[in-house]
C-alpha cells in the first residue's frame, strides 16, 4: 500500500508546476580571472596571490596579526661605568627674594639639667704669690717672676711665667709690695698686656725700707697682669731672703661682670 501513496504523491507535485514554465537551468561556476591593468613595458601586472594578499591585509576582518619580538634589555646591558670627574662649578645665581615669614612651631619639651661648668668660669678670683731671692735689673726692662705660692684659686696665675691670667671679667683689685735695696734705686711697673698702668718708685737711700703700690682694673676675659723692673742709670734692685719673704703680688676679684 505504500508504494502507491508514494506514486500518487509524486504525480501530485508534478501537476503543480504550471504548464509551459521550464526548469531552472543549474548555474555555472562563473570564472574569475585576474584583473590585469594595460602598463608600460617596466610595469608588470601583479599576480593573483600578491592582489589576495593585498586584500586580506587591509581589510579589518582579514587583517594578519603583528608579532614583535620582545628582546630582554638586561642582556644587553653592559657594566657600570666609573664615575667622571666632578666639573666646574657654574656661576652662582642671583639671590631669590625674601620668603614670607613661617607660622610659629610648637613649644618643646624641657630639657634636662645640664653638667656643672668648669672651674674657671667660677665667680670667684684669688692669688697671691712671694719671692724669696733678691733681683738686679740687668736689662732695660726685665721680668719679675716669683718662686713661692700662698694662694692660686684655680690656678689663674701662672707661676712659671709670673703672669695673671684674666678668666673671669670684672673689676680686680691689685697689691705689689717690695723691700727696697740700700744705695739702690727700686722702680718696677705693674703691667696690663703690654701697657704700664701703676709704678712703685724708691730713690736710693742708705735704709733700706717697704713699698708698696695698689690699684683696681676692670678686666676683660683673657688679660693678662705681671710685674716687671724698670732700669735707668743708677743700678735697679730689690731685696729678699730665703727665711725671709719680703717681696709678694696679690690680686682677686671684686665683682664679677656677669653676676
Amino acid at each position: 500500500m505504500r508504494v502507491p501513496l508514494l506514486l500518487l504523491l509524486a504525480s501530485s507535485l508534478h501537476a503543480t508546476r504550471p504548464l509551459g514554465e521550464k526548469a531552472f537551468p543549474k548555474r555555472e561556476a562563473r570564472r574569475v580571472s585576474s584583473c590585469v591593468r594595460c602598463c608600460g613595458p617596466a610595469e608588470q601586472p601583479g599576480s593573483i596571490t600578491a592582489s589576495r594578499y593585498t586584500r586580506m591585509t587591509s581589510d579589518s576582518v582579514y587583517a594578519m596579526p603583528r608579532i614583535q619580538p620582545t628582546i630582554n634589555i638586561t642582556i644587553l646591558k653592559g657594566e657600570k661605568g666609573e664615575m667622571g670627574e666632578r666639573g666646574i662649578s657654574g656661576p652662582e645665581g642671583k639671590a631669590g627674594e625674601r620668603g614670607l615669614r613661617g607660622h610659629s612651631g610648637q613649644k618643646g619639651q624641657k630639657g634636662h639639667i645640664g653638667l656643672p661648668g668648669n672651674s674657671c668660669k667660677q665667680h670667684y678670683v684669688a692669688f697671691s704669690v712671694g719671692r724669696r731671692k733678691p733681683l738686679h735689673s740687668s736689662d732695660y726692662y726685665q721680668h719679675v717672676t716669683f718662686d713661692t705660692e700662698f694662694v692660686n684659686l684655680y690656678k689663674h696665675f701662672n707661676m712659671f711665667t709670673g703672669k695673671f691670667f684674666c678668666y673671669v671679667p670684672g673689676i680686680y683689685f691689685f697689691n705689689l709690695n717690695v723691700h727696697t735695696w740700700n744705695y739702690k734705686e727700686t722702680y718696677l711697673h705693674i703691667m696690663k698686656n703690654d701697657n704700664e698702668v701703676a709704678i712703685l718708685y724708691s730713690q736710693p737711700s742708705e735704709r733700706s725700707i717697704m713699698q708698696s703700690q695698689s690699684l683696681m682694673l676692670d678686666l676683660h676675659e683673657g688679660d693678662e697682669v705681671w710685674v716687671r723692673m724698670f732700669k735707668r742709670e743708677r743700678e735697679n734692685g730689690i731685696y729678699s731672703e730665703e727665711s725671709d719673704i719680703y717681696i709678694t703680688f696679690n690680686g682677686h676679684l671684686i665683682k664679677p661682670a656677669v653676676e
